[in-house]
């Protein structure tokens, strides 16, 4: 598949400062006879001829690599998404599933009103999503809340640690999560929405390909970094789906997933679609590196533990990535002080396309120094 990261860069036009430079003065000298000395104030106006050109041809430069989706940004590339009929997807609201107990059974239903609050931590709280009605003689109800401020500041709480009831409910003991927030996001990446656009023909089939359900899973929700799709068995579609951060997604995101999935102008009419969670593959990070003599240890400390970080990051938000040590490898011979390196793990391993590799653990050590 054709990959916009392999096209050509291109210019509209040459915006060399030293190749104008060159042509101004030639032409000046021209049509004057005369080449202005240094110090010389036509030589100073001169080149602020050329600056100015300089800004106006890279201004052009800017103008027309808009028009193309590899390098437009911001408003210009939500109007070539629309020529597509893609459009940016909104921050939206971390969700849980909530657990609301009575303080005893009663003879008569109970109500929670939609938008009964529950707090987290400051000025962070959960709404719950729609009326709940505990019939009588029952003591507990299940429901969505949604986070009060979108984005990701919702993301990452554990199961208990939204308990504070904000709207007390006559007969309500505890209100309390039972999942961990997910799904907040914040508004969709022009990286993530470039990549969207450029997607955005696989939705055109009405035969169920798979770009198809990986096109409709990704524009469900920004929050979703990765998708694929697979079928397990006949009249049956598996769709993984991986969160910013490589976080692996529970239950609560699924419902959205699938209703995006599921409508008549998506899923055929024999194909039954269920979103999956990918399965982690575990691995361990051991790494040992020698310094260059001379090299400072804190400054080199600080670049090879930032490596680690981004091969962590780039190893985990890619579906069937295959764990690679020879990333990590290049990302640490990177750093100018490191003489070599021994990466005692991970080894390398498969990935299939509905697992994501996940770390559980790094050890990094300087073992000492030696000469270049």
């Amino acid at each position: 598949m054709l990959n916009l990261a392999d096209l050509p860069e291109i210019d509209f036009v040459e915006a060399d400062a030293q190749n104008i430079e060159k042509t101004i003065f030639a032409l000046y000298t021209s049509v004057t006879g005369r080449n202005p000395a240094e110090g010389d104030p036509i030589r100073l106006f001169l080149l602020f001829i050329c600056d100015v050109l300089i800004r106006m041809l890279e201004k052009l430069n800017y103008t027309g690599k808009q028009n193309l989706l590899k390098y437009a940004e911001g408003d210009k590339l939500e109007n070539l998404g629309a020529l597509v009929g893609v459009t940016r997807i909104p921050a939206s609201s971390a969700s849980a599933a909530f657990q609301i107990r009575l303080s005893e059974a009663r003879d008569k239903e109970t109500i929670i009103p939609k938008g009964t609050r529950i707090g987290a931590e400051g000025d962070i709280y959960f709404l719950t999503a729609n009326d709940v009605v505990i019939t009588a003689g029952n003591t507990s109800a299940q429901v969505t809340c949604l986070c009060n401020v979108k984005g990701v500041t919702g993301n990452g709480y554990k199961p208990g640690e939204i308990s504070r009831i904000i709207d007390p409910v006559p007969y309500v003991k505890t209100i309390e999560n039972i999942s961990t927030s997910e799904g907040g996001s914040d508004v969709e990446t022009d990286a993530a929405l470039r990549e969207r656009i450029f997607e955005a023909p696989e939705s055109y089939s009405c035969a169920g390909p798979e770009g198809q359900y990986i096109f409709q899973a990704k524009s469900t929700n920004s929050a979703i970094i990765d998708a694929a799709a697979y079928s397990p068995s006949p009249g049956v579609v598996n769709v993984v789906v991986l969160l910013t951060g490589g976080i692996i997604p529970e239950n609560t995101i699924f419902g959205e997933i699938e209703e995006k999935l599921s409508g008549k102008t998506v899923r055929p009419m024999c194909e039954k679609v269920e979103v999956v969670a990918p399965e982690p593959v575990s691995y361990q990070i051991d790494v040992r590196y020698w310094l260059k003599n001379g090299a400072d240890p804190a400054s080199v400390s600080a670049d090879v533990y930032k490596a680690v970080e981004e091969y962590r990051m780039w190893q985990r938000t890619r579906l069937g990535r295959d764990i690679n040590p020879d990333e990590l490898i290049y990302r640490l011979k990177s750093i100018g002080g490191v003489k070599r390196v021994l990466i005692n793990s991970p080894e390398f391993v498969q990935v299939k396309e509905n697992q994501v590799a996940q770390d559980k653990g790094v050890s990094i050590a300087m073992t000492g120094s030696e000469d270049e």
